[in-house]
């Protein structure tokens, strides 16, 4: 069967390299945050490790703040 989902294609698909690139991180960084548990979502084909540009956007966005919001934390 054929995956229809545009989200899983080849084009979509990072390795660790390029995802790291992406997020204006290091490979290790990006590699530490895995190892850990944390980070963005990931695609592991046997030993291979992907990322999808829309999961690396959606982890970016989760940590968009609104200037409002840092001064309320900050309080």
């Amino acid at each position: 069967m054929i995956d229809k989902d545009p989200s899983t294609s080849v084009r979509d698909r990072m390795n660790v390299q390029r995802a790291a690139e992406y997020l204006g991180l290091s490979q290790s960084t990006l590699n530490k945050m895995r190892g850990e548990g944390r980070g963005p979502r990931y695609v592991r084909l046997e030993s291979r490790v992907f990322y999808r540009r829309s999961d690396l956007d959606e982890y970016v966005s989760r940590g968009v703040r609104e200037t409002a919001d840092s001064r309320s934390a900050a309080a």
